[in-house]
């Protein structure tokens, strides 16, 4: 563990800044780091990497996200209360792939904070066209073969930072890429009983290259990558046309997107809206994404209705 102020200052700290709204494994709850605790103290940029570090990390690593459920994570400021919570932390997770390009700044100030890319290694998948054409698609956690890659680079730097727990975090590794291989299975089960002419997914962001290449299905989307300049008529008229063509049943949009813009491609086709899809953030606990693993499930579920038109 790192080296803290002593404990009266960071108790008039922990004081004048209350619950400030860096998340734990129940995001909606913020929570406030204490000196006192031996737990590893683990920041990640948002909240799946937060839900994965947690199972990793188990009881012995308290496990916290800068973002909020439902926050749109690619274009997030961070505030000055998230610089001094980060310069708490023992080490920081972020996924890389110029998903989070605003930890930059905040990195800097906490230079003595171990910063751990979890999607090293991964198979990147990148983006065709759209000005991020060449770039990498940073989604690569929507797949369950690319999670476990996630999750071992958490093994890793946890046991790092506390060798001593080296077999604990070994452990609670393996049991959780099971889990994710379980649901990888399922998903695939699921996912193929769609019928070959509606195996077309049709989003907002194009968020879901690397689980359609995963699970033979068509990716179309309406920009690559959330942005302030998404949305453009053009855009709009492409996927117009793609539907049309293609006949595509259902469209879909993400829970950090505002669904006006797929609606008008309803309007203009004829499809259905097929439901909200979770990608760069978790939902509330009582939500039907909560978890990375109900994440996922979560999504082939909203995308076999939407596609098949179940109630």
């Amino acid at each position: 563990m790192k080296s803290y102020l002593p404990y009266a200052v960071v108790a008039i700290i922990v004081a004048t800044l209350g619950y400030i709204g860096i998340q734990n494994r129940q995001p909606q709850e913020a929570a406030v780091i204490r000196a006192t605790d031996e737990k590893i103290i683990a920041l990640s940029t948002f909240t799946i990497i937060a839900d994965m570090v947690s199972e990793v990390g188990g009881d012995k690593v308290e496990s916290l996200s800068l973002t909020k459920p439902g926050a749109e994570i690619h274009g997030y400021q961070p505030t000055p209360n998230d610089l001094v919570q980060a310069s708490k932390a023992d080490i920081m997770f972020e996924n890389g792939m110029n998903l989070e390009v605003w930890t930059e700044k905040l990195k800097a100030g906490i230079p003595d904070v171990p910063v751990v890319r979890v999607s090293e290694g991964v198979q990147v998948q990148y983006i065709s066209e759209d000005a991020y054409a060449g770039k990498p698609n940073p989604h690569a956690w929507m797949s369950p073969e690319q999670g476990l890659i996630y999750v071992e680079n958490i093994r890793k730097a946890l046991t790092a930072q506390a060798p001593q727990h080296a077999d604990y975090f070994a452990m609670r590794a393996a049991a959780y890429s099971e889990e994710i291989r379980a649901v990888d299975k399922q998903l695939e089960e699921a996912l193929s009983t769609l019928p070959e002419n509606n195996r077309v997914l049709v989003t907002c962001e194009g968020a879901f290259t690397y689980l359609t290449n995963d699970y033979g299905l068509t990716e179309e989307y309406l920009w690559a990558i959330n942005s302030e300049s998404q949305g453009s008529p053009q855009q709009v008229a492409k996927i117009i046309e793609v539907v049309k063509e293609k006949q595509i049943p259902a469209v879909f949009c993400e829970s950090t997107v505002e669904p006006r813009i797929q609606q008008e491609v309803v309007a203009a086709t004829g499809a259905r809206f097929g439901g909200t899809l979770y990608v760069d953030s978790l939902s509330s606990t009582d939500g039907p994404a909560s978890t990375y693993l109900k994440q996922l499930q979560h999504t082939a579920d909203t995308i076999i209705k939407g596609l098949t038109n179940q109630s």
